[in-house]
């Protein structure tokens, strides 16, 4: 007990910079990765705005990060890091490749959960006279919403797991105090302390995503 307090100003900076990191890449995950999941979606055979060389363009694009390993994504993009942030080092310097990562992957689980969306709707939308953008706005995102609120949980789940990663490159968070205390100095105090606070964090995000998105089912 009394090791957890000396550490606790370090576990309370490293829970702070884990949340930055998060924080950071998830809005940029929602400012990009939604309108690219949609565009995904709308421009698939039989869409209104079917057009099969952005869907491919998008999809390679998308395919193309997400088949990268985040650890290998991480060093990969350290120069266009520094170039953004001036830094390869702290949290702010993980967002960068936390983002890159976090874009594609809730991309693909907007457009999952757009392609649950009864198509009558839409073609109902359609017939009405509704413009793209009108479709987009007032029946692809409600009817989705439900849908990617959970994949949103999703992604911020699997952000904390690769903020863990971005501790090796001196990202901060968590999982750098994990590592430098739980694994060099083989501190089990610090390991189990650091585990059980990621684990009390998903829970949370996990719970919180599933009521909100139960909410938001009207189905």
């Amino acid at each position: 007990m009394d090791r957890i307090i000396e550490l606790w100003p370090d576990l309370i900076k490293a829970f702070l910079q884990t949340l930055h990191m998060v924080g950071i890449s998830l809005g940029v995950a929602i400012l990009i990765g939604m309108p690219l999941g949609i565009l995904l979606y709308v421009t698939d055979k039989g869409l209104f705005l079917e057009n099969p060389v952005i869907k491919g363009i998008a999809g390679v694009v998308v395919n193309l990060v997400r088949s990268i390993p985040f650890i290998i994504l991480l060093v990969f993009l350290l120069p266009f890091t520094e170039w953004i942030v001036g830094t390869t080092i702290g949290p702010s310097a993980a967002s960068v490749s936390l983002s890159v990562a976090a874009i594609p992957f809730f991309a693909r689980i907007v457009e999952s959960s757009a392609r649950e969306i009864d198509k009558g709707v839409i073609e109902a939308a359609i017939s009405t006279g509704a413009s793209p953008w009108m479709i987009i706005k007032d029946v692809i995102l409600p009817e989705a919403r439900s849908g990617i609120v959970s994949g949103l949980t999703i992604t911020t789940i699997s952000l904390i797991g690769y903020s863990a990663m971005a501790g090796i490159v001196g990202g901060g968070g968590i999982g750098d105090l994990a590592i430098r205390f739980g694994y060099y100095r083989y501190d089990n105090t610090v390991m189990f302390t650091t585990v059980v606070i990621l684990i009390a964090l998903v829970q949370v995000i996990q719970f919180t995503g599933d009521r909100i998105a139960r909410a938001l089912d009207k189905r």
